[in-house]
């Protein structure tokens, strides 16, 4: 069984983008160190194009060979002309709004997202099935998600979108490895309580 990893960059109150779901502001934490980590323990979760331009693309997936991504995490890549961002992983983007894929290589799941999800992970294989975003997919997924990563930058919103967007459901959760940075960042990874 294969597992969903809910991989989400957020700031120190939990929230992973301001009201509007932009978290560009989280970007000027990852400098060389945390960029190193990234290169060697999760370089597929750096889109196609930000590997190029950082010289890694050459490099294997590592954790993941399966995104899922909500519309609004799909249409960051959409704003900027790039149609397939993952395209070294199976893409898959969750939207009840749109209808075809503006691109072969991603699959639009536009209803049953759990049982898309299912079918994935009963999937044989070594990798694992990588959660972009956003908070609404976040949200309906709860239940299937296996592990959180959570990298945690030292800034506070006060306001925005929290890591999970729909409903209210207390879901406990195991820690396990902590990773900090010099810049103030911190890496936590976490197992479902079964």
């Amino acid at each position: 069984m294969r597992k969903l990893t809910y991989f989400i960059a957020c700031s120190i109150d939990g929230f992973i983008g301001d009201p509007s779901g932009d978290a560009t502001s989280m970007y000027t934490f990852v400098d060389e160190e945390f960029l190193e980590f990234l290169k060697t323990e999760h370089p597929e979760t750096v889109s196609t194009p930000a590997r190029r331009a950082l010289g890694f693309d050459d490099l294997p997936n590592r954790q993941f060979d399966t995104i899922i991504q909500g519309r609004s995490s799909y249409d960051l890549a959409l704003k900027e002309g790039i149609t397939s961002p993952y395209a070294h992983m199976r893409q898959y983007v969750a939207s009840r709004t749109l209808t075809e894929s503006p691109d072969p290589q991603v699959e639009i799941v536009s209803d049953d997202v759990v049982g898309k999800i299912r079918e994935l992970k009963a999937e044989d294989g070594e990798f694992g099935i990588y959660l972009c975003g956003g908070a609404q997919l976040a949200g309906a997924l709860l239940d299937e998600i296996d592990e959180l990563v959570i990298k945690t930058y030292p800034i506070v919103y006060g306001t925005g979108m929290p890591m999970f967007g729909s409903g209210f459901a207390v879901t406990e959760f195991t820690l396990g490895e902590v990773r900090s940075f010099g810049n103030g960042a911190v890496v936590r990874t976490y197992s479902r309580k079964r």
